[in-house]
């Protein structure tokens, strides 16, 4: 099972006048980021309205939007009167110089900070426990989302890790010819440095050992296999959060890659790797995205 960090819930419910609607947007993010925008009355459960999102939805950039509305419209909303008057008063002055009617005024005056108010002065248990249940059903709706996302990301990540493993087996075949063309090549550049009869047939066995050492990739071949191997064992795992997991082995993935590549001495080994690279550049891109 895999999460993805994009998704969108949206849930709305009523008991007797009040009627909450929760609305909750979510982003690709390193850390846990909420934004949210509440009813002033309801600042003092800001804080455990952030909590329950962390602890629900784990890892992103969250948008979070929570509205009260009332079937009667009483009780719950009122008009700062002065502070409208005042503000009326100096917006006449311009209102002839900025050519602004009154209707443009009034509109303007009231999306101005305090000048709607909300009266009520906290909420009440039977309220707190309409907002928790309609906060609930929002962040499921945002897990359902994540985990479809997830489902069409996991598949994409399991077809490139294949790729790659494919690609490596493709590299064997090469592994033969690239140590023959090394010790034919060691041979033709001594024999034209030294003369054919001043090589020392010894020394020459030696240094093509050594050479031949330190260009070997059987190693990386093997992490390279066991990395793989891991990252599909991973996505098996039945945890909700395992993107930070899954780019620690990209990492790993892209140091034996870039191993091989730096052994290779081979256009067709280099060729692979290249192919490799891109697969892997892509995975990553996806993880990015994964909570």
């Amino acid at each position: 099972m895999l999460l993805s960090m994009t998704g969108y819930g949206r849930a709305a419910q009523t008991e007797g006048a009040t009627t909450f609607v929760v609305e909750l947007r979510s982003l690709n993010s390193k850390y846990t980021d909420i934004r949210s925008k509440v009813p002033s009355y309801l600042r003092e459960k800001e804080v455990t309205i952030r909590k329950i999102v962390t602890d629900a939805a784990h890892r992103g950039k969250f948008e979070l939007t929570v509205e009260a509305q009332s079937d009667n419209g009483q009780g719950e909303y009122g008009l700062n009167k002065g502070l409208f008057r005042r503000y009326h008063r100096d917006l006449s002055e311009l209102s002839g110089e900025l050519g602004m009617s009154q209707a443009d005024m009034l509109s303007a005056i009231v999306r101005l900070p305090n000048v709607v108010t909300t009266e009520a002065d906290d909420i009440s248990e039977a309220q707190w426990r309409l907002l928790q249940s309609c906060l609930r059903a929002a962040l499921d709706r945002l897990f359902a989302f994540r985990l479809q996302e997830g489902e069409a990301t996991e598949k994409d990540l399991r077809e490139r890790i294949q790729a790659i493993q494919r690609l490596q087996t493709q590299i064997p075949p090469f592994e033969a010819d690239r140590t023959v063309q090394v010790r034919e090549r060691m041979q033709r550049q001594l024999e034209d440095f030294l003369g054919k009869d001043n090589v020392d047939k010894n020394r020459y066995e030696q240094e093509v050992l050594f050479y031949l050492e330190k260009m070997a990739i059987n190693e990386e071949m093997v992490r390279l296999e066991q990395h793989c191997q891991y990252f599909l064992e991973a996505l098996d795992e039945q945890k909700d959060v395992k993107g930070r997991k899954l780019n620690f082995i990209s990492q790993e993935i892209g140091r034996e890659i870039n191993t091989l590549g730096s052994k290779a001495y081979s256009a067709d080994i280099q060729r692979l790797v290249v192919d490799m690279k891109d697969e892997l550049e892509k995975i990553k891109e996806q993880i990015a995205n994964v909570v």
